[in-house]
């Protein structure tokens, strides 16, 4: 079965990553960025080795954002960075084509064991299942 991974971010998190310091998060150092991009590249060889890999990418900053929407009037809205340095929104994800739940769930583990300065936010890495045509909506 087909699974998104996901791992979430703030604003304050890239800005940290840049080694910007915020109150929400510590300024990663050069050595702790590279650290963190070499176990994320290590899961991704991994998954290609594995054929599990169907796709892996680094979602820019939310302050890159655009969110389209249908205003009350019918009319489309669009705005630019909606989101504030608080919330999570999703900063990269792998698509897998796993055996099973329990397969990906380990690959998530994996994900939250990645390193990073101290202090930082351990956000919960999120696994959506993929639906294809046999899924039925609601179906547990």
């Amino acid at each position: 079965m087909k699974y998104l991974v996901m791992v979430q971010g703030t604003q304050a998190d890239y800005d940290a990553m840049a080694g910007k310091p915020t109150e929400r998060a510590p300024a990663w150092t050069e050595v702790q960025l590279k650290a963190m991009y070499l176990y994320m590249s290590a899961i991704n060889d991994d998954l290609v080795e594995s054929g599990e890999l169907i796709d892996a990418e680094g979602l820019a900053e939310p302050v890159r954002t655009r969110l389209v929407a249908r205003g009350e009037d019918g009319e489309t809205v669009i705005t630019d960075a909606p989101y504030g340095d608080t919330d999570a929104l999703p900063a990269g994800y792998w698509l897998v084509d796993c055996a099973s739940l329990d397969r990906v769930t380990e690959i998530a583990e994996r994900v939250t064991r990645c390193p990073g300065p101290e202090g930082a936010v351990a956000y919960p890495v999120v696994i959506r299942p993929i639906m294809d045509a046999a899924d039925d909506i609601g179906a547990a």
